[in-house]
């Protein structure tokens, strides 16, 4: 599994961070960075991907 993001279109909810933190972290800019592009987590990091507001969020298997 890969989890990617794209920037351009996080507006910082948290909610990835929340859910998944050891994958995913709001930075100082306001948007999210991918910590581990091919986590463990599988669970936490679907969810997150699946609650994203913006779709910010992707998953290749």
């Amino acid at each position: 599994m890969r989890v990617t993001a794209d920037r351009e279109v996080c507006v910082g909810s948290g909610q990835c961070e929340l859910l998944a933190p050891d994958v995913f972290e709001v930075d100082d800019d306001g948007a999210v960075r991918v910590l581990q592009e091919h986590p463990d987590a599988a669970a936490a990091v679907r969810d997150a991907v699946s609650q994203c507001p913006t779709g910010a969020l992707s998953l290749a298997e």
